[in-house]
């Protein structure tokens, strides 16, 4: 509440005088929670102003709370709402402070269906003590936030009228003539700056493409496993949503026709196709050359699109790289979908999506009434962080410290587990998929129980498998937030956890 306003309404008909409403009606916001322990009141010129009474009516109103410690003045900060107050908050408000609000689906969740996971949890605050292999979530605390702050400062100081106004749907022509030229230096992506459109983040990107493309009766294809967040956008078009199995190729794409049609639907159907081809989420399997051909093939004869998302595009360790599979679509419709939250921060909230020309113009259609822009300024302070050369730099940091701490996991790993523990998803990424062979009849919750009970945080890989769950405990372990030698530490109270699991 702005100390300015303050919620009352004074009946000057009453028989109670002015200054006795006052007081019972800021008490009243004080039980009921509108005002709470902290909150500053209006001085009292101003809420004299405000309510149109005399000043004297609020002065001796303050007094009045002030004796009965409703209210406290302080020099230097104002009059507030007295720290000494105990009241217990209402239940609504008990609920919100203790945890973090969790979105209702937008569809009716179907028990039945294999498909439906619930909501992904929100990273957690946790003590400093905590060892969190939590996936997907980069080396934040190596950000470059004052060079940062140097890039928002120059776009700021540049901004002129039409900086602070509504910018293009489609981005800064800057920021997507630089996303333009990473494409085509990092990913052999001839993008041109005409079919690149920013978006606020890759999920946005994902959910204007499915609005466009996909209809009640039409199929979408997705891997198996997948992310969560994608089934959810995907169910709420309405469409058909198939999951087609993954090896080590990638996704299996002489299974398609089969699988769609094991759900009594008609392959000519199928309208798009999620695929993360340079690191397969959750298992890190990189899609092979022959695979690629067999899908842009499969696309193009059926008619479908192709989502190639690269969320983990710049960082690949693997001594080959691939380019991207929109480099070279073979005549296929491919759009690729990249985002800025891995190589920098996730609260930047910035993606893009590379389109074929014939798209262009409807993806902007929906994009412009769902959110008309991106912030420009953050976009043109990203366009300078990239053209100065601090976002090479930042990348160059960041593979260095991602390749270390992804060795000392590897390492760790391996001493502790022995041959019984298997890894896939070493070559990119900032996670690998471990699946503990040697404690196959050990429960995956009781293991993470019993590692939570050492302050260590390890995530299941159960919930992401559509058709069928690893027959062994499986878990996604991020590294790149962790400094080496916590990841030692957290390796090693791990394998105690398991241990004690595998005992009983």
């Amino acid at each position: 509440m702005s100390s300015s306003q303050l919620l009352v309404a004074l009946d000057r008909a009453s028989s109670v005088p002015l200054q006795q409403q006052l007081c019972d009606q800021i008490s009243g916001s004080v039980r009921t929670g509108r005002l709470r322990p902290g909150d500053p009141v209006p001085p009292s010129r101003e809420l004299a102003h405000q309510l149109r009474v005399s000043r004297t009516v609020v002065t001796r109103a303050y007094e009045l709370l002030r004796a009965n410690g409703v209210l406290t003045s302080r020099r230097g900060s104002g009059t507030r709402v007295s720290d000494a107050l105990t009241d217990t908050p209402p239940p609504a408000q008990r609920a919100a402070t203790r945890a973090h609000l969790w979105p209702e689906p937008p569809l009716p969740t179907d028990a039945g269906s294999p498909l439906w996971k619930p909501w992904e949890p929100a990273p957690m605050h946790r003590p400093d003590g905590t060892y969190d292999f939590r996936h997907g979530t980069p080396a934040l605390a190596s950000f470059p936030v004052t060079r940062w702050r140097q890039s928002l400062t120059e776009a700021v100081s540049r901004a002129d009228a039409v900086a602070l106004g509504y910018g293009p749907a489609e981005g800064s022509p800057s920021l997507r003539a630089q996303i333009s030229a990473l494409l085509r230096r990092s990913r052999a992506l001839d993008a041109p700056r005409e079919h690149t459109v920013v978006t606020s983040g890759a999920t946005q990107a994902m959910d204007i493409l499915v609005r466009l493309l996909v209809g009640p009766d039409d199929v979408v294809i997705i891997e198996d496993p997948s992310h969560t967040v994608l089934r959810q956008i995907f169910g709420y078009s309405r469409a058909a949503v198939v999951p087609v199995g993954v090896d080590e190729e990638g996704l299996r794409v002489d299974e398609i026709d089969s699988q769609v049609r094991a759900h009594g639907l008609d392959p000519a159907r199928v309208r798009l196709i999620y695929v993360t081809p340079s690191h397969q989420f959750p298992t890190g399997f990189i899609m092979s050359e022959r695979r690629r051909r067999a899908l842009l093939r499969w696309a193009r004869e059926h008619a479908a699109t192709v989502l190639e998302d690269d969320y983990h595009n710049e960082f690949t360790f693997a001594e080959e790289r691939l380019p991207s599979l929109a480099a070279d679509p073979q005549d296929a419709d491919v759009v690729y979908v990249g985002s800025f939250s891995k190589t920098l921060f996730p609260s930047l909230r910035i993606g893009y999506a590379v389109l074929p020309p014939h798209l262009v113009r409807p993806f902007l259609g929906v994009k412009w009434i769902t959110d008309r822009l991106t912030p420009t300024l953050t976009q043109e302070a990203l366009a300078e962080f990239i053209s100065s050369g601090a976002y090479a730099r930042h990348i160059g940091r960041m593979d260095r410290l991602y390749r270390q701490r992804r060795a000392r996991l590897l390492e760790a790993l391996y001493e502790h587990f022995g041959a019984g523990v298997r890894i896939s998803g070493t070559a990119a990424g900032l996670h690998v998929l471990v699946t503990l062979g040697g404690a196959p009849d050990a429960d995956e919750a009781a293991i993470v129980r019993a590692a939570a009970a050492r302050d260590v945080r390890i995530y299941p890989a159960s919930g992401y498998f559509v058709t069928r769950s690893p027959a062994e405990p499986t878990f996604l372990i991020g590294y790149a937030a962790l400094p080496t030698a916590r990841i030692t530490e957290g390796v090693a109270l791990l394998a105690a956890a398991v241990r004690e699991v595998t005992a009983r």
